[in-house]
């Protein structure tokens, strides 16, 4: 059974879609089957899998409306190594009809049921708000991965963020947990980042990601080709960093399986 991931920070130009597509890439690189949902109307992350989303047919938006199922839906990115569930600007439409349907916080995770069994990893790229498309997000989601810069304002967008996870966790989804903190965009050199990163360590301990990705130019490029930075230039630290995050990604997983094997 897949693992989902909602890969969500409510606050902007954190490195959110950019974990999304290299992490997608990266657990592919270990031969993990991997499907990622687009769930920004934005659709980056579907341009940054090699996907234009001015082509696409059907996205998101048709998933999340029952318009059509998961798997008429799914796209081969096949330079990035993954399946893709596309969006475009036609998801702004979903937020304002989902509101008017029943069960609409459930939307996604039901429509994923379908395909669940084909994937080892479900990544879900969040919009940069907390609204009703990452309300679904959530309530489809394991576990939460949460990128974040080092930098003065993290800390308070993070409480804002830990409490609509308590709130999801509440009403509708008790499995959900926080599945680890990444520091994105980090730069060593700065006092203030490795301040920021020592309270993140102080405050959270083993919930954040030993990894750190780097302040990276290859990285920043790669979405402009259309390609994870993997394939862009495997032999940068971006992509040695995502790479690692990949292996940090997957033993945890299998600790959390042989702890809860022992529990049975």
């Amino acid at each position: 059974m897949s693992r989902i991931i909602a890969i969500t920070n409510q606050k902007g130009g954190v490195g959110k879609t950019t974990t999304s597509v290299n992490l997608a890439a990266s657990l592919a690189g270990t031969r993990r089957r991997v499907l990622l949902v687009d769930l920004d109307p934005q659709g980056n992350a579907t341009m940054g899998s090699g996907v234009d989303k001015h082509e696409v047919e059907l996205s998101a938006y048709e998933l999340l409306l029952g318009h059509a199922p998961a798997e008429a839906i799914m796209v081969q990115a096949s330079e990035a190594g993954y399946h893709l569930i596309p969006s475009n600007a036609d998801l702004t439409a979903a937020e304002v009809e989902l509101m008017q349907l029943e069960g609409r916080e459930t939307r996604l995770r039901d429509a994923l049921e379908s395909v669940r069994e084909r994937f080892d990893y479900i990544l879900i790229d969040c919009p940069p708000t907390l609204n009703m498309l990452t309300i679904n997000a959530l309530t489809a989601a394991h576990g939460v991965l949460i990128p974040m810069q080092c930098e003065y304002y993290a800390l308070e967008g993070l409480s804002a963020l830990m409490d609509t996870v308590e709130q999801i966790r509440a009403a509708v989804n008790p499995g959900l947990e926080i599945e680890g903190l990444l520091r994105t965009m980090h730069d060593a050199r700065n006092n203030l980042a490795n301040q920021v990163s020592d309270q993140l360590l102080e405050h959270f301990g083993d919930k954040v990601y030993r990894t750190i990705i780097p302040r990276n130019v290859r990285l920043a490029e790669a979405p402009s080709h259309g390609l994870p930075i993997l394939k862009y230039d495997q032999a940068s630290r971006g992509s040695l960093a995502y790479l690692a995050l990949a292996g940090e990604l997957v033993r945890r997983e299998q600790e959390r399986q042989q702890q809860e094997a022992a529990v049975s």
